[in-house]
């Protein structure tokens, strides 16, 4: 009897302490994740104000791109060249639509898909989409890309 009721007593002390755990880390997780949203939506505005120091200030100091068809670029100057417009060429619309964000530790990582839309001098447009996975890294408590990889869909 003695036994049966210590079971069941550490069962549910072990439930409640577990709970209790586990909300505070999904806690701690939506705090991450509600940062890494901003990012995104901080990085699609970057693009279309142009601001290529915001958009290289996005990415680690060690980051990695891999646009399609070209080599790896490293590099926050090379990633801001990379980033970096013609005259008469404007991003005017960006958005990242997230499919999954996976926060482990101090890294972190997204895919899902992306869109946008080019408008050239003569004042043509292309619209474009595609799909994307990025690495995040936690610097200094701020989340950072590390590394980011896309696609075209079309």
């Amino acid at each position: 009897m003695i036994n049966k009721m210590l079971k069941q007593l550490f069962t549910v002390l072990f439930i409640i302490f577990t709970s209790t755990v586990f909300s505070q880390k999904l806690i701690d997780n939506q705090d991450d994740l509600d940062q890494i949203l901003k990012n995104i939506d901080q990085f699609s505005g970057y693009v279309m104000a142009g601001d290529y120091r915001k958009i290289g200030e996005a990415y680690t100091e060690d980051a990695k791109i891999f646009p399609e068809r070209q080599d790896i670029i490293e590099g926050r100057d090379a990633i801001i060249k990379y980033w970096t417009r013609p005259a008469g060429i404007k991003t005017s619309y960006h958005k990242i639509i997230p499919s999954e964000i996976k926060v482990v530790n101090n890294e972190a990582y997204d895919y899902g898909y992306y869109e946008g839309k080019t408008k050239r001098a003569n004042g043509s447009e292309s619209f474009w989409k595609g799909k994307y996975v990025i690495v995040w890294k936690r610097v200094n408590q701020e989340w950072k890309i590390y590394l980011d990889i896309w696609s075209a869909l079309k």
